[in-house]
């Protein structure tokens, strides 16, 4: 799965694999749930199709899914708002089964008629100016390989397991690294690390950390988690003798991967289970008004592709999936058609989105997936 913009591709796939979902595992519906309130829209929708209103300016009368695509970019390319994909699958339920399955090589065609559109799946005839229905074919590959992603997964992955927030500092007595081989003081990939602490007995794979740091809401100015700066992964190499006295052995471990090179002080948490994760973007069930707390990285800016940290997090109803509307604070000016010239501050502008991809208790991080201006902490973000 990789790639940007919403759902709506999805929809097209199913139009040529409406036959074969019978026959096609279970685990690829339970992995791509529809929601009741997905499917009530998308069948409104289908009753009359979507307003030529609501289309994208720009919107093709053909396109043709390509590798590399994702379903919020193709959604993007027919309506206005991405993330309303239920409402690009209802043009054509008929066809469309599963809005959450569609291949490179499909074509997807905008018939408008009556000041409506809806969508279907076709290809081109040959040149004869025509189109052809695709009629549903059993694949022999699986369901859940080759399909179009939702987002641009290849983005956030690596941060899946990387960007943690701890709700306290619990990182304090979790096993350490004490020396590196040979009196070095940075360790790199290969190299031997040796490290005390209490390691789990069934555990052999380990996340390193270096010190947590606080990240603290902009606005109130309270600790709302630790961000615990993501080093590398050891292996487990020989388990030491534990005990905490001047007798120790201490566990040797091999480094396995550096995002920067490994010291000592740095701490050691297991590796969790890998998360296989389908998002589906879509717009926050009610109002949300929050701050960005930090860059990613430690950067002082952000772009389009960056991540950020948010201050709302599950408590305050975020979730994954969840898209975003990104805010430039509008500057303080002086009137120059006063005589005090008084100061006035400029309106709030809406300049891009984000894609929350993983959530804390109190803390979010999120993708930037389109600005028109540098991102800055303290930038305001907001429903759709």
């Amino acid at each position: 799965m990789t790639h940007r913009r919403p759902l709506g591709l999805t929809t097209i796939s199913a139009a040529l694999l409406a036959g074969s979902l019978a026959a096609a595992p279970s685990f690829a519906a339970g992995n791509y749930p529809i929601t009741s309130e997905q499917r009530q829209t998308a069948q409104q929708v289908a009753q009359a199709g979507v307003p030529l209103s609501e289309l994208a300016p720009n919107a093709p009368d053909t396109y043709t899914v390509k590798t590399g695509d994702t379903l919020w970019a193709i959604s993007g390319l027919f309506l206005k708002s991405p993330w309303r994909w239920p409402e690009l699958w209802g043009m054509n339920t008929d066809q469309i089964r599963n809005p959450h399955l569609i291949y490179p090589g499909q074509v997807l065609m905008l018939v408008k008629s009556d000041g409506r559109a809806r969508l279907q799946v076709g290809r081109d005839a040959g040149g004869a100016g025509g189109t052809v229905k695709l009629s549903p074919r059993v694949r022999s590959e699986s369901l859940y390989d080759g399909s179009i992603a939702a987002i641009p997964q290849h983005l956030i992955e690596p941060f899946l397991n990387e960007a943690v927030v701890l709700n306290t500092n619990e990182l304090d007595t979790a096993p350490r690294l004490i020396s590196a081989q040979e009196n070095r003081v940075w360790m790199s990939k290969g190299d031997l690390a040796y490290a005390r602490g209490n390691f789990p007995a069934d555990k052999n794979q380990f996340r390193v950390f270096r010190e947590p740091r606080p990240l603290r809401d902009p606005v109130t100015k309270e600790v709302l988690g630790y961000e615990a700066a993501y080093v590398g992964t050891a292996d487990l190499t020989r388990a030491g003798s534990g005990g905490g006295t001047k007798d120790e052995v201490p566990t040797t471990l091999t480094i396995t991967l550096t995002r920067q090179e490994a010291q000592a002080g740095d701490r050691l948490a297991p590796v969790p289970p890998r998360e296989y994760t389908s998002y589906v973007p879509h717009a926050p069930a009610g109002a949300i008004d929050g701050k960005i707390i930090s860059i990613y990285g430690d950067a002082v800016t952000a772009g389009q592709n960056q991540i950020v940290a948010l201050n709302k997090g599950r408590r305050d109803g975020l979730e994954r999936g969840h898209v975003l509307a990104l805010w430039h604070t509008g500057r303080v000016v002086r009137d120059p058609t006063t005589p005090r010239r008084e100061e006035v501050k400029l309106p709030d502008e809406r300049h891009g989105q984000l894609f929350v991809f993983q959530v804390f208790d109190r803390v979010s991080y999120a993708l930037i997936l389109s600005v028109q201006e540098p991102v800055v902490p303290g930038d305001r973000f907001t429903q759709p």
